[in-house]
């Protein structure tokens, strides 16, 4: 293991150095053992492991755009792996854990279960009007003209994520006070 860890360092300050043949036997050495990591890291997070073709090309690709950040004085393997756990990471994420369930197999618990009551379109509108001004904005931009996010977020010159942060500030402080009455 040390003596390919060795190797691949050479090689890739090689290749660095604009020794293009390095480069290319860099490559054909890491690429069989970045395939098996991503089959095994796919198969652990329970997904299909016929993927990982697609996550091996994101490493290599992820190395090659962003050789220039590696330092020639350390060694490669773990600037490597680090990239590939994050590639496999991003991998997951997009694919995300989907789990589908037949409702039909709750259809007697479901039907057990007193009905929730529902609040007014006034008393909708009077709890909204006790949110902060931000907060009351965003929700009636997503909740009520059925803007996007990101919509929302050029409309009132905010950042998404602070979209996202009002927006869920204000569901719970609506879901939260009916509670507290």
């Amino acid at each position: 293991m040390r003596e390919r860890e060795d190797e691949w360092t050479g090689l890739m300050r090689s290749a660095i150095s604009g020794d293009g043949a390095a480069y290319h036997r860099l490559l054909k050495a890491i690429a069989p053992v970045l395939r098996a990591a991503a089959r095994r890291g796919l198969a652990r997070a329970g997904q299909p492991v016929d993927q990982s073709e697609d996550i091996v090309q994101d490493i290599l690709l992820a190395v090659h755009l962003k050789r220039h950040t590696w330092d020639a004085n350390a060694p490669f393997a773990p600037w490597l792996f680090a990239i590939a756990r994050n590639k496999l990471i991003d991998a997951l994420r997009r694919r995300g854990k989907r789990v589908f369930v037949n409702i039909d197999d709750f259809a007697e618990t479901l039907a057990d279960q007193p009905a929730e009551e529902t609040a007014s379109p006034g008393e909708v509108a009077a709890r909204l009007e006790t949110l902060p001004a931000r907060q009351r904005e965003v929700l009636q931009s997503i909740a009520v003209e059925s803007a996007s996010i990101k919509d929302t977020a050029r409309k009132f010159a905010m950042s998404e994520g602070a979209v996202r942060v009002a927006l869920h500030r204000g569901l719970a402080s609506l879901t939260a006070k009916p509670r507290e009455q």
